[in-house]
């Protein structure tokens, strides 16, 4: 199954403040899903998606593009162990 990510604003705005080097890690790992470390969270709705010192914390949905590919929602990025504070 093929997967398309729409982010949240301030996954956006994280990522725009971090090096080329480290958009081009975390947006490759998105790009890969469902490959990659992937665990469900503990409670709360969603996963988290580990890439290096980051997180990435998503939720798959129902909606689909218009090429068949199911929408997964980027809640959150961020360094390890603040992500979760939030």
């Amino acid at each position: 199954m093929e997967y398309s990510a729409e982010y949240s604003r301030a996954s956006e705005k994280y990522l725009d403040k971090q090096t080329k080097d480290v958009q081009k890690r975390i947006l490759n790992a998105v790009d890969e899903l469902p490959d990659g470390d992937v665990k469900k969270l503990q409670g709360r709705d969603g996963y988290r998606l580990t890439v290096g010192a980051y997180r990435v914390l998503f939720e798959y949905t129902d909606r689909q593009t218009n090429e068949g590919k199911t929408i997964i929602d980027v809640l959150m990025i961020g360094p390890r162990g603040d992500i979760y504070k939030k």
